[in-house]
């Protein structure tokens, strides 16, 4: 029995170093001992305690005993009360939220390790239906999309799942996690009881199932609980609708293990279905406050924090966020002191990769960074921070008698010398063939959901007025005959600019970024991209446009050169590595675009900040000849360079003046 103690000190009994086996009647006996406040009582309790650990180390080899409040094969999974019951025994969750698509598949497990290092016994995530449906009826469950891979991996490191499978899940993510194709159809209403909606949700929720319920608490896996939607009280207070999606999931099979609800304090009456049990959200401060508000509204149930919003997220323009990681904590203290349950949002935030950032509508539209730092105890690259150290500290406080496994090997870090992109090629020499439409068209009705579009027509002049973008969505460079006059930003509130023409005819020529869909409340159900109505000179509606796609989702057909050009457009570089780390690629000379590295996305740039750099994983690049792809809205024929450093920049954001002019 070394390294196993026990002390009575005060009227508390305390054990440490004890083997899972034997702490169910260790408590018991704990339990029975604080009854009497006699120090002799608590003495033979002590003794008791002694003759249980000898037997329990008598007959559990080391190798064979189960991670800390893990679920067993084929257990009985329900709430009763306030907590958790697995097969007979309640279990207080001790989770941290982190989001397979936004970590590396070849780190998913050094990161379920590090949560089980902190003390966690359960992770919770989303699951993101635009990415596992990016078409109507295909679906994608491969590679990094592979929830199920994730899911038991987590098993394999002993830990818990909460599921969330929305079908909205906010996450700062594209639309919410909505397919962008829903809104090709105008008549549709997004999480709504129409039928045009809750029919693609009920396919795509029963696709879910065939992946993810052979991986249920009830069948041997680790998922014990499944969330019905996503903070619906912040939204609506439909309860058909509700009641539609808890049918669906329930018909999926997720109904195996108990189904629960999560909304904020004030939103609990909107966004909950009586049926079930509801989680209540909040951020620090507000943790004795909200759980008062979920006990007047549920006096009796579940008493669990589906999200604690232990940092926050990042917005193009706006400072980078940092939390107070000792209030963090001690409220953490209060909250496993009071045995409620709960789920750090973020415990690692992470990378938003490629185009898939959401956007908020804060006095005006607010895309986010592809960084989801989130200020977590796991940095954006996996490293441990000062909040982890914190919350370990707390939790152990909370878990005497479980040890808590190492830190796995630290992933190296690399810096990359300066190398040239040397290689490039417009935009317009890779657009191939327009579309021809009277108006301009958004990008969901022409199949497309993420990159850029460009809009061509021609116009007369001499004529000199305003030219004007009805409903631009989100920014745009407007050129005349080749020549940039101007850019509008939807985050400015920007979409007309004065224009004059001289005599002859002019091309007119509009690209339009996609800087990402509104994830968060109802101005989801208009998010469609490009130029969403109309364009109109000096009050005349421009008519006859010719439309051509970028959505950079297939960079080989690409052809490089070294001829120069003018505009936007595409550089390519490669870089000699002897060893391979994380890094981060140094964006900060760059205006506005996005990077990808050996075929991965890595993400957007831009020079407004406060992120200066892009995570580079370490898993994602290889010893010797390694190729990069820069996207620069602002290009020109200057060849550029790029190098890797060591550490990021997430907390740089450009003067004021820079800003504007960009």
């Amino acid at each position: 029995m070394a390294g196993v103690r026990i002390v009575f000190k005060g009227f508390g009994l305390y054990y440490s170093g004890i083997p899972e086996a034997g702490v169910s009647a260790i408590r018991r006996l704990k339990r029975n001992a604080m009854k009497s406040p006699s120090i002799h009582t608590r003495a033979r309790a002590a003794a008791l305690l002694v003759a249980v650990l000898a037997a329990t180390v008598s007959v559990i080899p080391a190798q064979r005993r189960k991670a800390p409040n893990h679920t067993e094969a084929s257990g009985h999974i329900e709430i009763q009360g306030p907590q958790f019951v697995v097969n007979g025994r309640p279990l207080q969750i001790i989770s941290g939220e982190m989001h397979y698509p936004r970590i590396p598949r070849e780190y998913w497990r050094d990161r379920m390790r590090k949560a089980r290092a902190m003390g966690l016994n359960t992770i919770s995530t989303y699951v993101f239906w635009n990415l596992h449906e990016p078409r109507p009826g295909v679906f994608d469950f491969t590679g990094q999309n592979d929830v199920a891979a994730f899911v038991r991996t987590a098993q394999e490191e002993g830990l818990n799942v909460l599921l969330r499978p929305g079908p909205y899940v906010c996450a700062e993510w594209d639309l919410g996690g909505l397919p962008a194709w829903l809104l090709a159809d105008p008549e549709m209403v997004l999480r709504s009881a129409d039928a045009k909606f809750m029919d693609p949700v009920e396919k795509y929720l029963k696709r879910l199932g065939e992946e993810l319920v052979p991986l249920l608490a009830t069948r041997g896996g680790p998922i014990i609980g499944v969330q019905v939607e996503n903070e619906y009280g912040s939204f609506g207070k439909d309860a058909q609708y509700m009641e539609k999606v808890r049918a669906a999931i329930a018909a999926a099979g997720f109904g195996e293990v108990p189904l629960f609800t999560a909304d904020g304090p004030e939103q609990l009456p909107f966004g909950t279905l009586a049926q079930l049990p509801a989680a209540v959200n909040f951020g620090p401060g507000g943790a004795e406050s909200a759980f008062a508000a979920l006990g007047r509204f549920r006096p009796e149930g579940l008493r669990m924090n589906q999200e604690y919003w232990a940092g926050w997220f990042d917005s193009w323009g706006k400072a980078h966020h940092t939390t107070n990681a000792d209030r963090e904590a001690r409220e953490l203290d209060w909250m496993l002191g009071q045995g409620f349950s709960l789920n750090l949002y973020m415990f690692h935030g992470g990378t938003t990769f490629g185009f898939m950032n959401g956007a908020n509508w804060d006095r005006g539209y607010a895309p986010q960074t592809s960084s989801y730092d989130y200020n977590s105890a796991l940095d954006e690259s996996g490293a441990p921070t000062a909040k982890f150290t914190a919350f370990r500290e707390v939790i152990a406080k909370h878990r005497l008698g479980e040890q808590f496994p190492a830190l796995p090997q630290e992933i190296p870090r690399i810096e990359i010398p300066e190398f040239a992109l040397d290689e490039s090629t417009s935009l317009q020499a890779g657009l191939g063939e327009p579309i021809r439409s009277q108006s301009p068209e958004p990008m969901e009705n022409l199949g497309q959901m993420f990159g850029y579009i460009v809009y061509r027509t021609e116009v007369s002049g001499p004529e000199e007025g305003v030219l004007a973008l009805q409903e631009l969505r989100d920014y745009a460079q407007v050129y005349v005959d080749g020549k940039l006059i101007g850019t509008l930003d939807r985050r400015m509130g920007q979409d007309h600019l004065q224009l004059k023409l001289p005599g002859g005819a002019h091309n007119l020529e509009i690209l339009v970024e996609n800087s990402g869909r509104i994830n968060f409340g109802a101005r989801i159900r208009d998010e469609r991209k490009g130029i969403t109505k109309a364009v109109t000179f000096g009050g005349r509606e421009l008519k006859g446009w010719e439309i051509y796609g970028a959505p950079m989702n297939e960079l080989r057909t690409i052809h490089f050169s070294n001829r120069p050009f003018s505009g936007p457009g595409f550089y390519r570089g490669h870089f000699q590595l002897n060893r391979v780390g994380d890094t981060f690629l140094d964006m900060s000379k760059y205006g506005k675009g996005a990077v990808w590295v050996n075929g991965h996305a890595l993400g957007r740039f831009w020079s407004i900040g406060p992120q200066q750099t892009l995570y580079l994983p370490g898993a994602w690049l290889k010893r010797g000849r390694n190729e990069v792809i820069v996207f620069e809205m602002n290009g020109s024929s200057t060849p550029s360079k790029l190098s890797g450093l060591a550490h990021p920049i997430l907390d740089r954001l450009a003067a004021p003046q820079a800003a504007a002019a960009r």
